[in-house]
């Protein structure tokens, strides 16, 4: 499996349920990355997309401890066990785990491949992704040239578990 995320210097991805910053390139990405895939995100990161939707062109499995929730056009799985079950009926390299934070830090041990856009800035935050530069078991197999928006400087790092 997949996981995908842009992260500050510090490993931070959120503050008050919003994104820290929004980089063309790195939506872009994420776009190109997840299209016609299978994307795990939790209920607040739902809340978060427009109209509170599912994000189209994508298979959306919503991961939330409520037993009586339920979202138009995505699948809802209510326990790891049961989010275990529903992924198994896919190819493991079309998932994609796209956050938040405790969705990331509880199926980070399943995934294989980070995608990681670091953002050479440091945000005032409240939510971080695991700092992959600390675990040995992660290495950096690929990664893009410095680009910039505006003046925040960013590059796009490829991590697999060794």
């Amino acid at each position: 499996m997949n996981i995908i995320a842009a992260v500050d210097r510090n490993w931070a991805i959120g503050n008050k349920g919003d994104l820290l910053i929004r980089i063309p390139a790195d939506l872009k990405l994420f776009q190109s990355e997840t299209m016609g895939k299978v994307i795990v995100l939790g209920r607040k990161t739902l809340s978060t997309f427009p109209g509170g939707l599912p994000l189209k062109g994508r298979t959306n499995i919503i991961m939330s401890t409520n037993p009586n929730y339920k979202v138009k056009n995505a699948a809802v799985a209510h326990n790891l066990p049961q989010l275990l079950d529903e992924l198994g009926k896919y190819p493991p390299e079309d998932i994609f785990i796209i956050g938040g934070e405790s969705i990331y830090r509880l199926l980070l041990p399943y995934c294989n491949t980070a995608h990681i856009t670091k953002i050479d800035h440091a945000y005032a935050a409240d939510s971080y992704f695991p700092n992959l530069d600390e675990m040995e078991e992660w290495q950096i197999t690929a990664d893009s040239d410095e680009q910039t928006y505006f003046d925040i400087a960013y590059e796009f790092i490829k991590y697999e578990r060794i």
